[in-house]
């Protein structure tokens, strides 16, 4: 059947590290047995204090005949609810002073769907020029990036420097010197904190990097699904950043609303316009769900509260208590190093000496 598949039908429809893992996360989900921890996937936690938000706003919604029929009725506009646009703008410009409107504000299903389709209008083949690529300044990256392509291959990786910064511990930071920007490259793009080494790129690795951006007139992307302000794991120093040339995406899911799937990117106007148009062509219009149970809490502020006092905290001792588990259960004749655990919900270990293939982020 394979022969029947067009270019894009190859590259999309055939299995890839993404799909795979999805899949075997979904079949163990649906096997049914209650002693199943969703470990992997970047499944959040099932926080009780934050499932009970969910619950009542979903009864809030359900009680109000006109809001039912609004949210399950209605479509939304391709760039997202108009309402809720406004109140994710006036929600960043209360927290952090960012001059923005919903005009910088789109919507999408999800922040898998806002990276294909951002990726895919920035870069691969062009009709008038070279094909382009997206520069990864800091490998490992996140193996969902790595099959969006609809075209060609256009990730190009560079390796990090490596610090070890204590007993069994490590981290991995930009290697500047290294980082090659040509007319090749049509965007920089870094997920913060990392899925999946939990490295947490420095509020001044942020802003070097956004200056090449800037000097190279490409955008820089931070994806910030495990970050700030939400869900807010991230465990020491950092600072959201916004400039006219980056792009920057949010998601849902972390704060305990994956099934809803709705993803947000804050951009220039023109960014938000071509994602809406490829918003209309892919999907018609977004999921209402997630937007409406949490849009008064980004008109009240409590998307910033729930993730600071309860989801903030909530992970960095799970995660401090995965690390010590690690470190006890390994044998001490065995070298190993964990990455200094700075955010999300990963845990990277380097065992030295041992090869490994690393997924399809390559040179070139």
């Amino acid at each position: 059947m394979t022969e029947r598949l067009s270019t894009f039908g190859k590259r999309l429809a055939l299995d890839s590290g993404i799909g795979e893992l999805m899949r075997d996360l979904g079949d163990a989900l649906a096997a049914g047995n209650s002693e199943t921890c969703m470990l992997g996937g970047g499944q959040p936690s099932h926080i009780p204090a934050v499932d009970a938000i969910w619950q009542q706003r979903l009864t809030e919604i359900a009680s109000d005949p006109a809001k039912v029929s609004r949210v399950l009725g209605d479509y939304d506009p391709p760039a997202g609810d108009a309402a809720f646009r406004d109140a994710v703008a006036k929600f960043f410009y209360r927290q952090f002073g960012w001059p923005i409107t919903k005009d910088n504000v789109c919507v999408t299903a999800g922040g898998q769907t806002a990276f294909f389709l951002l990726l895919n209008a920035i870069a691969g083949r062009f009709d008038d020029r070279e094909a382009r690529k997206v520069l990864l300044p800091l490998s490992p990256e996140y193996i969902g990036y790595a099959d969006q392509s609809v075209s060609t291959e256009f990730f190009r990786a560079t390796k990090p420097l490596i610090h070890e910064t204590g007993p069994h511990e490590f981290k991995y930071e930009i290697d500047f010197d290294a980082l090659q920007v040509d007319d090749s490259i049509a965007a920089m793009c870094l997920s913060r904190p990392t899925n999946p080494s939990s490295n947490v790129v420095s509020d001044e690795e942020l802003a070097k990097l956004c200056g090449i951006a800037k000097e190279n007139q490409i955008p820089l992307i931070i994806d910030n699904a495990y970050g700030l302000p939400f869900p807010g794991a991230i465990f020491g120093d950092a600072v959201p950043h916004y400039d006219p040339s980056m792009i920057l995406t949010f998601s849902l899911s972390k704060l305990g609303l994956p099934g809803t799937r709705t993803g947000i990117v804050i951009a220039e106007p023109e960014v938000v316009q071509y994602l809406s148009c490829m918003n209309a062509i892919s999907s018609l219009a977004n999921n209402n769900l997630g937007q409406a149970i949490t849009l008064p809490l980004f008109e009240n502020d409590q998307i910033a509260t729930i993730s600071r006092d309860v989801i903030r905290p909530y992970y960095r001792e799970r995660s401090q208590q995965a690390r010590q588990w690690l470190v006890d259960s390994i044998d001490p004749s065995i070298p190993f190093r964990i990455h200094r655990c700075e955010g999300a919900f990963f845990l990277w270990l380097w065992l030295p000496g041992y090869r490994f293939r690393p997924p399809s982020f390559t040179n070139g």
